[in-house]
């Protein structure tokens, strides 16, 4: 069987492609890990809209569910990881770990993942102090001392969920202040128990079995200093999912899939995306929602025609 289109990912934008899919009675699949996106681990979630606070694993419920109730329109390939994507005969061959499947167009949602400091000690300390996800792991430093490494909102949320378990929060930023979200940095700002460190370029993990310091130079002075900590959250945005479609559509220089942000097409013909895994400037999850129903709604007028 060949589809009308596949949706690639399970985050809010895949799970509205997807509903969105079903009510056009397109012969539709979502072919996902798991549904949620990385707002599943957050313990609340204030800015969804309809939902004063939400816990990321209630939304994921909310949104399996929405899906599920189409289940008999669309095929839910769940959980399954998409491979790799090749074009023949103006075609798409979604490769999986499950199989091959033959569709019109794609809509991808595939969101992205932590990006990582590149830096002496991470990868070995990972899980063992070094963490990439506060409302995840927060409870595991209660009265310890840890470090955050960056100052966008991602670093002033996960200093904020810290704050309730930790003794000490040293916060690093490579620039004179963080910059983020007033309400949230004014809260950080104004507990006693964080520590801003400024200027602060992250140079080496260190500890035996585990996390004991992290090593940061000063960008102005060159100084070296090493903070006694026993965790280390590195909060520093996302890599975009984008490597099953490098060699299909047009990516930028930070790894992003470009699109035309009016229909949220790519630079191949029958390729939409939405979501963080785009050059969209607004990583939220409300957006990412509206943007994957305009590249569905696209998607659908392509294989009208086809």
């Amino acid at each position: 069987m060949k589809y009308d289109v596949i949706i690639i990912g399970g985050g809010p934008a895949a799970v509205a492609a997807g509903v969105y899919a079903a009510r056009k009675s397109m012969k539709a699949a979502v072919i996902a890990d798991q549904i949620g996106g990385q707002s599943v681990v957050s313990d609340g979630i204030e800015n969804w809209i309809g939902e004063k606070l939400i816990p990321g694993s209630e939304l994921a419920k909310k949104l399996t569910d929405h899906l599920e109730g189409y289940k008999d329109v669309i095929d839910l390939k769940i959980p399954e990881k998409v491979e790799s994507i090749a074009k023949k005969d103006n075609d798409y061959h979604v490769i999986t770990s499950n199989g091959e499947y033959s569709t019109k167009s794609i809509v991808l949602c595939s969101g992205g993942r932590h990006r990582r400091l590149g830096i002496v000690g991470e990868d070995q300390f990972e899980g063992k102090g070094v963490a990439f996800c506060a409302t995840c792991d927060a409870p595991f430093f209660r009265e310890k001392d840890v470090a955050v490494v960056g100052g966008g909102n991602s670093g002033l949320e996960a200093v904020v969920d810290l704050l309730p378990y930790v003794n000490k929060v040293y916060l690093l930023v490579r620039d004179d202040a963080p910059h983020g979200d007033p309400v949230t940095m004014k809260e950080v700002e104004e507990s006693d128990k964080v520590e801003i460190v400024r200027h602060a370029e992250s140079q080496e993990v260190k500890g035996d079995v585990m996390v004991e310091g992290l090593v940061y130079e000063d960008n102005e002075t060159k100084e070296t200093h090493e903070l006694a900590v026993q965790g280390i959250f590195v909060e520093i945005g996302s890599v975009p999912n984008s490597e099953i479609v490098k060699d299909l559509v047009e990516i930028n220089d930070f790894g992003e899939v470009v699109v035309d942000h009016r229909t949220n097409a790519t630079s191949d013909a029958g390729v939409f995306a939405a979501g963080d895994v785009t050059d969209g400037p607004y990583k939220q999850n409300n957006i990412a929602v509206g943007d994957a129903i305009k590249a569905l709604l696209s998607a659908y007028d392509y294989a009208k025609k086809k």
